[in-house]
């Protein structure tokens, strides 16, 4: 298909690209295009210098890079696709229909294919899922002066050039790590270990998590991470803008589970609309069943609301502050999951913190509570009856419970769901609100008939 017969609609934006203008960054022409239909944006690409077209199609940010390739002709898809890097040419590789893969994935030489199909087998969401395999590499018997000679001709063609790893000149496997601040300083006769790191090179093997990798990164401080395999041979690097964009992808998603729905998997305003009720009507359905509960739990003390009435007047504050401190408790102990600060073994730990944690919350709210209707009663806003003051201490008590029980249920249940190997961001502030209601219905009438037995009820 050729791209130039597609009507050009560009507005301002598209124009400044085709214009060449400078004054737009890199990343206002990323902004621009996602907001350009893909037939507008190819056109775009194939009319603009190939160095600046490759660089905004290397950038994750591009949201549909796939399909502008797919609508271009192979040609200019081809040419562009082998000027960007690697690991993002296998990343839009894989987001192709088979026979568009195959037909540009032929078009690369051997060597670039072995490099692009190594990265599209490793699962994602792992260090070789997001590597890049150009990287910087030399001998450990080259000199400093023939390593800057070596990285002055590389460099357009490598990921980043911050650190240069030094290889056995036999075995090539990972020695060191050179950075570029050292080499520059250093004597130009000089062997290349003598500005080299000490110490054994920080490493992760190809399946390592990319949470993991991410730790291993701000933890050492680095701008790159080598990946290796079970016997030292570099097979990539990842770098820090790689863990950053996959990091902001999962928060993104975690956020959107957080929130009682699937991950959206896209950007709003580019899903459909019936993807958008798709992704949200089961949550909302699990939701409102597990709702359900709590209507029958209201229908199992129908005899007490119909006695004592002014009990009702107290169950939204009762159900919103169970779910709160349950929600609370969830988000936190999700992230110290996900931080590694946590291990699943921790939950005994945690139980025994958020135990007496629940216990003071839920007095210091039950105060609240407590304080409110002495005080309505006093001066006379509302009459709770003559037993106002064990209607005051129910509230009280029910607090305490309830409270108490949202955060042990809200903390455990990340843990229990990563038992199972599903993911605890499942476990989102609605879920959790649900199942608190429920029991905290149940909560609130039990305390309500020891208290007030013989009494109202």
């Amino acid at each position: 298909m050729n791209i130039n017969s597609f009507p050009m609609r560009a507005g301002n934006a598209a124009r400044a690209f085709i214009n060449n203008n400078r004054a737009v960054t890199i990343a206002e022409r990323v902004e621009a295009l996602n907001a350009t239909d893909v037939a507008e944006a190819a056109r775009i690409l194939a009319k603009m210098p190939e160095e600046r077209a490759v660089r905004i199609l290397d950038r994750p940010e591009l949201r549909n890079a796939p399909a502008i390739l797919e609508v271009m002709g192979n040609a200019d898809a081809a040419r562009l696709l082998h000027g960007m890097s690697n690991d993002r040419v296998a990343d839009v590789l894989l987001e192709m229909d088979v026979d568009t893969r195959a037909r540009l994935f032929a078009t690369f030489d051997e060597h670039a294919r072995q490099a692009i199909q190594s990265l599209m087998g490793y699962p994602p969401r792992t260090a070789g899922g997001i590597m890049t395999t150009e990287f910087v590499s030399v001998f450990a018997s080259w000199t400093v002066a023939q390593t800057l000679d070596h990285v002055r001709q590389v460099e357009r063609s490598r990921e980043t050039v911050y650190a240069i790893y030094v290889l056995d000149d036999e075995t090539h496997v990972l020695l060191h790590v050179v950075t570029l601040r050292r080499l520059i300083t250093g004597e130009p006769d000089a062997c290349i270990l003598t500005v080299a790191q000490k110490g054994v090179p920080v490493t992760a093997p190809p399946l390592m998590k990319q949470e993991d990798v991410a730790r291993l990164i701000r933890r050492h401080d680095l701008l790159a991470l080598p990946v290796v395999d079970d016997k030292g041979h570099m097979l990539g690097i990842v770098t820090v803008d790689d863990v950053i964009d996959t990091m902001i992808a999962d928060t993104t998603e975690d956020a959107q589970k957080f929130g009682g729905m699937e991950a959206l998997g896209q950007p709003y305003m580019k899903i459909s609309f019936a993807g958008m009720i798709r992704k949200r009507a089961g949550w909302l359905a699990a939701l409102f069943l597990g709702e359900m509960l709590t209507a029958s739990a209201m229908q199992h003390f129908e005899g007490e609301l119909e006695k004592a009435v002014v009990l009702t007047l107290f169950i939204p504050l009762i159900m919103s502050s169970g779910g709160n401190s349950g929600s609370q408790a969830t988000s936190l102990i999700i992230r110290a999951l996900a931080l590694g600060e946590l291990k699943l073994s921790d939950w005994w730990r945690v139980a025994f913190r958020e135990l007496p944690t629940g216990i003071v919350l839920g007095a210091i709210l039950g105060l609240v509570g407590f304080a409110r209707i002495v005080l309505w009663q006093n001066i006379g806003l509302f009459d709770y009856g003559p037993h106002w003051q064990l209607v005051a201490l129910t509230v009280f008590a029910a607090l305490i419970g309830i409270v108490t029980f949202g955060s042990l249920a809200g903390s455990m249940l990340p843990f229990v769901l990563q038992k199972l190997r599903l993911d605890p961001a499942s476990a989102s502030a609605p879920f959790v609100a649900t199942l608190v209601d429920v029991t905290g219905l149940v909560i609130y009438f039990s305390v309500a008939l020891l208290i007030l037995s013989g009494t109202m009820l």
